[in-house]
Order: C-alpha cells, then structure tokens, then sequence
C-alpha cells in the first residue's frame, strides 16, 4: 500500500504542475527565457522531460512519505500543512537561490515556488488518505 500512495501522490502532484504551467505557460517561459518557435511552443521538447520530470515528483513523494511516517504525520489535514510547508520552506527557497544567483527575473521563482507549494501540499493531503 506504501508504494501505491507514493505512486498515486506523484501523480496528483504532477497532474497539479500540469494546470498551473498550463495556466502560466507564458509567464514561465518568458521568465525562464525559454526559445519558442513561431506557433509559440518552447523549441527543444522532448518527452524523455517529462519522463524525468515525473521521476523528480516521485522521489520528492517517496521521501515525504518516509518523512511523515518518522514524524508519525498520519491525518489529512497534518499532511496537507506538512507539504505546504515542505513547498513553501524547503524547495521554495532552494528554487530561490538558484534564480538569485541565475540572474532570472523574480518571476521564475515566484511561479516554480507557487508549484513545489501546491504539489507538495496535494502529496502530502493523498499520502496520508492511504
């Protein structure tokens, strides 16, 4: 059952990425300084990304279970707080620091820290209905 909440948690993880970058594409990629070709589609693509983008979501999933399950973080709402706060003060930061020092607009971390927030806080509300 443990796999299946780590699994299940990922994906509603990155099912959320999926709508708030579709919601702020264009920000993002104006912000991130991505190259977009004349359809107005970042050039470059590939789906071996989103493949590893998955992978990411899944690790950060399976280290936030072993983490609730040390902490004993076992009810919905303590989940849903234990991942807004692992979004919101642990990668929302980090995100942060690598912006600062990358030179990029404000607006970067601002959008991939809203994100690892969100999807954190939604991994940690289905990790603990498990």
């Amino acid at each position: 059952m443990a796999y299946l909440a780590v699994i299940v948690a990922a994906i509603a993880g990155f099912a959320i990425g999926a709508v708030w970058y579709g919601v702020l594409s264009k920000q993002w990629i104006k912000a991130a300084g991505i190259t977009v070709g004349a359809d107005g589609k970042p050039e470059g693509g590939s789906p071996l990304l989103m493949v590893l983008g998955f992978l990411c979501v899944l690790v950060v999933a399976g280290m936030m279970r072993h983490a609730f399950i040390m902490s004993g973080i076992n009810t919905p709402m303590s989940g849903l707080v234990a991942g807004l706060g692992i979004g919101l003060f642990f990668i929302t930061p980090w995100i942060t620091l690598n912006a600062l020092f990358g030179m990029k607009p404000k607006e970067l971390p601002m959008i991939d820290g809203g994100y690892a927030t969100l999807g954190c806080g939604v991994m940690g509300l289905v990790l603990t209905l498990f």
